[in-house]
């Protein structure tokens, strides 16, 4: 008896010990007086299970017969429907077998038949739309997009976009590799072009942080959290006072992700109409229709009509920044190594301190190659250094001796520090006095 039930049996009881009337037992469990009048005459021939209903208990009138059951289970117990689902079966039997029954009711028969087995409903994140930030170049949203974009006309290629996260203004280009390289390009075409945003909102790649490597032997062990060395791209940013955030999933970053759902449909359907075929026509469609598309059609005004974006001063050395940066040691001979060649400083560039010093070294984008010490740049050069032969730190003297034909002196060849006397031995020997040295 549920509660209802029961709550209707007190009320009935109350009308038949005239405590209260049929009227006011009708208002109260919201049922008509005739209704009331007939619970009243099955509680006196029935007893208090008049107030159940009378089907509980037994099968239902629309019921789908047994031996339909039987026959779904058969079918779907062989290898042909291997693995399906409950809606999928329930699709198969009514199109291929003349079976017709709702998903439900098929995987009831499932069930039964042990061929589906039933999952508790996890609760799925759900990722709360977040209000766009007020000003243009508060906050960029940089990514790239590995897809088929010339549909095999030509070779692949990358696309590298960063949008604007108040006004969904966007800036791309097509490249070759996904490198820091690339990345750092791009960023030094945004920076002349719109000055410095106050952030940028990237993914974790390894573009942009240095994971903490952990041994396999130990998976779950729990440590205290290692500050990592930045990226050669996170340094560059801390050096144009640029700040970097972390997203923790795609959907955090869902506005560049959404510019690539469209991209991968728009954009890759109007190369092939402009029969586009390498990086430089991807890159001038790019540029010319689709950002001017997007610019038209997508973006929007900022909450507030400030710019956010910093202009670059003369102390911002894009070409420093932006390039491959390494500390290298000063050797005595005022030369250093770098990427397996020898590089020396130039004379008059020498100071004191330099010797032993460490230096920072910049492998630019161009390609070209330049050496600070401290504020200071110093001319170098590339030079080539003579092999000298070293011997091995394993080999004795005697033995690289030998190896080189020389000879070695023999004379302690008979001596034996195990047979030679104790020193009171020797002390008490013929000829020696008390008190001399030995």
């Amino acid at each position: 008896m549920t509660q209802a039930e029961r709550d209707r049996l007190v009320a009935l009881k109350k009308v038949k010990k005239n405590l209260i009337t049929q009227r006011e037992a009708a208002d109260e469990l919201k049922l008509s007086v005739r209704q009331v009048q007939r619970l009243l005459y099955g509680l006196k021939k029935e007893g208090d299970k008049a107030v159940v209903h009378g089907l509980r208990g037994k099968p239902s009138n629309r019921k789908i017969e047994a031996k339909v059951e039987r026959r779904a289970v058969k079918i779907l117990s062989t290898p042909v429907y291997e693995g399906f689902g409950p809606t999928l079966a329930a699709e198969y039997l009514g199109e291929k077998h003349g079976i017709e029954a709702s998903r439900e009711t098929v995987r009831q028969w499932m069930m039964r038949g042990k061929l589906w087995r039933g999952q508790k409903a996890k609760v799925k994140d759900v990722h709360m739309w977040r209000a766009r930030r007020s000003r243009l170049g508060e906050l960029v949203q940089w990514d790239t997009s590995e897809h088929d974009w010339l549909e095999g006309r030509g070779e692949k290629l990358y696309l590298i976009a960063m949008i604007d996260d108040a006004t969904s203004r966007l800036f791309a280009r097509f490249v070759r590799h996904d490198s820091t390289e690339e990345n750092m390009k791009l960023l030094w075409s945004y920076l002349e072009k719109f000055g410095r945003p106050v952030s940028f909102y990237t993914d974790k790649a390894s573009l942009f942080q240095t994971a903490e490597k952990y041994k396999r032997d130990e998976p779950g062990v729990e440590k205290d959290t290692v500050e990592m060395p930045p990226t050669q791209i996170g340094r560059a940013l801390q050096e144009l006072g640029i700040g970097w955030i972390a997203a923790h999933s795609p959907q955090a970053k869902g506005r560049v992700e959404r510019n690539f759902g469209t991209a991968q449909d728009r954009l890759v359907k109007g190369m092939r109409v402009a029969a586009v075929k390498t990086i430089e026509q991807a890159n001038q469609y790019l540029e010319q229709d689709y950002l001017v598309w997007w610019e038209r059609e997508l973006t929007v005004e900022p909450a507030h009509p400030d710019d956010a974006h910093r202009r670059l001063d003369p102390s911002h050395n894009l070409a420093a920044s932006l390039s491959h940066v390494e500390t290298r040691q000063v050797r005595n001979d005022y030369t250093l190594r770098w990427d397996g060649k020898f590089y020396q400083i130039e004379r008059q560039a020498v100071v004191s301190g330099l010797r032993r010093a460490n230096v920072r070294v910049e492998q630019r984008l161009n390609g070209s190659l330049a050496v600070r010490y401290g504020e200071r740049y110093l001319p170098v050069k590339e030079c080539a250094v003579a092999d000298q032969h070293k011997t091995p730190r394993s080999a004795k003297p005697a033995k690289a001796h030998r190896r080189a034909g020389l000879r070695v002196s023999d004379w302690n060849k008979n001596f034996d520090l195990k047979k030679a006397p104790k020193v009171w031995q020797a002390a008490q020997a013929p000829g020696h006095k008390r008190g001399e040295a030995i």
